[in-house]
Formats: structure tokens, C-alpha cells, sequence
């Protein structure tokens, strides 16, 4: 019996050590997973906004709040200001934060785990922006098999009769203003670079068409959506545009202007054209930017009951008219309007935490047209969207615009 005892002593404290080890182990897991980054107001907003974000989502695949590793525009969008953020700071942490998705998203044969190929969803393009320097870094080419993966979509991806790429497989004979940023900038970079810029003139194309179709004369502004069918219960019979403008509809344009002009070269044909209708657009914005410097949810209608001041919209017109500015592209005075437009996303929709955490209020969680539930483009419907803080399409903007003015 004493010999049973012995043993059965033996056993628990065995037991007991293996779990305070695995225990150990979960806990040292833990910390890494949860750095406390010290957030000081010296810093410039683009690593303050960087920063909380790191904290907030210790994997880059948990940016709007994932469970799961999954490819994504709005992972794209936010890892795309990161990699702007690392050329400025040489601070290998960003780069291994975008590293890190990647890696969480692609095996090591280039295959994206959690992409659908057969839906022929243009946002599916966006992520694929950091993959370059990652290939260019590492020589893996996984990102390259990716990559071209990516670029394969665009070829035989679903197309209006002119040639415009479709929104989605299940939106069918539709362009909106997102799938210009979505596909055109990515588009342009695979062409310039591997395809000695063969495939610019399609590029230039998309735009060519979006402005053809969705382009307003009385506002300068482009509508949100363009359904060439006009079936689409929200598309106006004899045009079949949606009926309303949304700010961040016009920034994902802006910033797919702005973005894209980086692959054309001086000498090429569209590049006037492209700097033409962001001038265009820059000069419409300009008119309905509020006193504050931002822009409401639904640009052209100022106050009108339940109409407010958004903060992604207002995060994109920044970065694209300082970029514009910067570059070349628009007049100089814009970069005073991207300022001034900074300023008020700071004093009107920043709060900063004790611990130095920056939260962007007031940006509106997501909108779209049709879908189920259905969604109708009305004034009504974009106004009650959810707000959601900190939410990726107005932070990735933010610290891009903050960039682009050193702030």
C-alpha cells in the first residue's frame, strides 16, 4: 500500500509540473500577444494611430476585430498605411506586423486559404498591395504565386459590355466607386512591374468608364454605384446610377486616383487624363468641405437632419489632397485644405485615452447598395448605418493623410 502511495504521490506532483509548465507557457504566449506599447503624444499621429492599433489587435489578422486569419480589403488598407509608415521610420516592428498577416493568410505553396476565386469579388484585390515589398524583401515566392494569382482574377474577371470591371460576381453589371481603389492601384503596380506597364491603358480604362457613367455635372461629384442593366431597384431607370453621394465612396475614388498615377509614367497618354479627374473631383469636394475642414456622410447635404461629419471620408479627402499635392498633381493650396481637414478630424472626432490610445469617432461601420438585407442608396439608409470606432476604413486613411503631412 505504502508503495501504491508513493507512486500515486509521484503522479500528482508529475502532473502538477507539466501543468505549471503548459501554464507558464500559455502565460508567456499571453504577454507577447499583448505588448504595451507606450503611446506618447511626442510621437507623430501616424505611430500614435499605429500603435493603438498594435495593442488593440496584437495580430494583424484581428484588425476589425477578426477571430480568424482572413483576407481582406480592410486588412489591406490598414497593413498598405503601415508599410508607408515603416519607409518613413526604418522601424522593423510595421514590417512585421504586415509580414505577419501575410503569412497568417498564405501558405507556403501561395495559396490564399480564406480567398474565393470563383466570386470574382473586386475587394479581394486590395490586400494583395503588400505583397510587393514582401517579395522584394524576402525573394518567398509564395507572395509572388499570390500575386499572380490575383492578377489571374483580374483577367477574367466579370466585365460590363465596355469593358468596366463588376463590382462582384454577385452584384452583376455593376461598377461602384470602392472597386476603383479595390483593383486599379494593385493593377497598376502588376502591370508596371511585371508586365513592362502593358496592361495601363485597361487600367485608365476603369476610370475613363466610372466617369462616363457616374459623373455629375451639377456637383462635380460621382454617385456611389452604376448598374448598366438598370435593374437594380436603386439605380435610376434612364441612367442607372445609385441616387446619393457618399463621402467614402468619393475617397475610395480619390485615393484610387491618387494611388494609381504612382505607376504612370510622365510620358504616358492617360496619365493627363487621370490628373484631370481628380482635379475635377478635388475642385467639387473642395465646395462641400464643412468649416471644421470635414465632410458629411451624404457630401452634398450639408446639415440636413441626421447628416453628420464622417471620419473615414474626411481621413481619405485628406490623404488624397495632400498626396495630390505633394506629387504634383493638384495646386499647392491643397495641401492647406488636406491641413485644415486633419485639424478637424483631431479637434472634432479624436479622442485620446489615459494610457494615449487614439480613437476615431464617427466613422461609419459599412455601406453598400443591394445585398440582402437590401440595401436602397437613400438618404435614409445612409445616415443609420452603424458607426463604429476606430473602424479600419478611417484609421488606415488617417495615418496615411498624417504621413503625406508630417503631422
Amino acid at each position: 500500500m505504502k508503495n501504491k502511495s508513493k507512486i500515486l504521490v509521484l503522479l500528482c506532483f508529475g502532473y502538477i509540473l507539466i501543468q505549471c509548465k503548459a501554464d507558464k507557457n500559455k502565460a508567456v504566449a499571453s504577454d507577447s500577444d499583448n505588448t504595451n506599447y507606450i503611446i506618447s503624444d511626442t510621437l507623430k499621429w501616424s505611430e500614435r494611430m499605429a500603435l493603438t492599433l498594435m495593442e488593440q489587435h496584437p495580430k494583424a489578422y484581428q484588425i476589425d476585430d477578426k477571430e480568424e486569419p482572413k483576407w481582406d480589403y480592410v486588412h489591406g488598407l490598414v497593413l498598405t498605411s503601415f508599410e508607408k509608415l515603416y519607409e518613413k521610420t526604418k522601424d522593423k516592428k510595421y514590417y512585421d506586423y504586415i509580414k505577419g498577416y501575410a503569412d497568417a493568410t498564405i501558405d507556403s505553396s501561395g495559396v490564399i486559404a480564406s480567398y474565393k476565386y470563383e466570386n470574382f469579388n473586386i475587394d479581394m484585390i486590395e490586400a494583395g498591395n503588400i505583397l510587393f515589398n514582401l517579395y522584394d524583401t524576402t525573394q518567398n515566392d509564395k507572395y509572388l504565386k499570390a500575386m499572380q494569382l490575383l492578377r489571374k482574377q483580374l483577367s477574367e474577371h466579370p466585365r460590363t459590355t465596355e469593358g468596366g470591371f463588376w463590382h462582384k460576381k454577385r452584384y452583376p453589371s455593376q461598377m461602384w466607386l470602392d472597386g476603383l481603389f479595390m483593383a486599379e492601384p494593385f493593377y497598376a503596380h502588376y502591370t508596371t512591374k511585371f508586365e513592362n506597364g502593358a496592361n495601363l491603358d485597361d487600367v485608365a480604362k476603369q476610370f475613363e468608364l466610372i466617369q462616363k457613367q457616374a459623373y455629375d455635372s451639377k456637383t462635380g461629384l460621382l454617385y456611389h454605384g452604376w448598374d448598366e442593366s438598370k435593374k437594380m431597384d436603386w439605380a435610376n431607370k434612364e441612367t442607372g446610377t445609385s441616387p446619393n453621394f457618399w463621402s467614402r465612396s468619393l475617397g475610395w475614388y480619390a485615393m484610387a486616383l491618387v494611388d494609381a498615377l504612382d505607376y504612370f509614367p510622365e510620358n504616358h497618354p492617360k496619365r493627363k487624363e487621370l490628373i484631370a479627374y481628380l482635379n475635377q473631383l478635388a475642385k467639387a469636394l473642395a465646395k462641400q468641405q464643412h468649416p471644421s475642414g470635414l465632410w458629411y456622410q451624404v457630401t452634398n447635404l450639408g446639415d440636413k437632419e441626421g447628416n453628420y461629419l464622417e471620419a473615414s471620408g474626411s481621413a481619405m479627402f485628406a490623404y488624397a489632397f495632400a498626396k495630390g499635392a505633394n506629387k504634383g498633381y493638384l495646386p499647392i493650396e491643397y495641401k492647406t485644405k488636406a491641413n485644415k481637414a486633419f485639424d478637424g478630424l483631431i479637434e472634432k472626432l479624436v479622442k485620446v485615452s489615459e494610457k494615449g490610445n487614439v480613437i476615431i469617432t464617427q466613422a461609419c461601420a459599412v455601406a453598400g447598395l443591394g445585398g440582402n438585407p437590401y440595401r436602397d442608396g437613400s438618404y435614409e439608409y445612409y445616415i443609420n448605418e452603424k458607426k463604429k470606432d476606430n473602424d479600419p476604413k478611417a484609421t488606415g486613411p488617417f495615418i496615411l493623410a498624417a504621413i503625406e503631412l508630417n503631422r
